[in-house]
């Protein structure tokens, strides 16, 4: 091991050992569950252990609070995801639901597609949802974005490209 894992290694160690139990407290507070609060504490130490950036002793917690807080955000958006899938799948006959596996993967697609949504610009995220699940026009996704045909094609055409290169830079993708 080199002298820099090492340090960063020993950093790790430090901020976990002096801020665990406080971070752990601190989610079990935001979100009302020990469980979660143990899972998104774990999720965070790996986070900063993958970003591999330590915060500066006197920024730990504030740190670690930042990069919680983010994940909290992103339970609570996987939730709502996963409540929608949910109810839609409720309308559908016994027979034709899916296993709990084919749930599992539809969800995680959902969320990787909103994720990737989130990213785009506002226009370019409302365009193309608009063309895809409204099936509008662009003359009318125009009028109602109140900008020009040719803006709404450019909207969709990043919009669709930035989908195109978040399944292609998925692993196995």
């Amino acid at each position: 091991m080199s002298t820099n894992q090492s340090a960063a290694q020993q950093g790790i160690e430090g901020l976990y050992a002096d801020h665990h139990s406080w971070l752990r407290t601190w989610l079990r507070r935001r979100l009302g569950n020990a469980f979660d609060a143990a899972d998104l504490a774990h999720d965070t130490y790996l986070r900063i252990l993958h970003s591999g950036r330590l915060p500066e002793p006197h920024q730990s917690r504030q740190h670690l609070a930042q990069v919680a807080n983010g994940l909290v955000i992103d339970l609570y958006r996987r939730r709502q995801i996963e409540a929608a899938y949910l109810e839609a799948l409720a309308s559908l006959p016994q027979a034709h639901a899916p296993s709990e596996e084919a749930r599992a993967l539809a969800v995680q697609a959902l969320v990787e597609i909103d994720a990737v949504l989130q990213a785009l610009p506002a226009k370019a995220r409302e365009a193309l949802l608009l063309r895809k699940l409204d099936g509008l026009s662009y003359r009318d996704i125009a009028a109602r974005l109140a900008v020009s045909v040719s803006s709404v094609e450019k909207y969709v055409a990043s919009a669709l490209l930035a989908c195109y290169q978040a399944l292609h830079a998925a692993p196995g993708g």
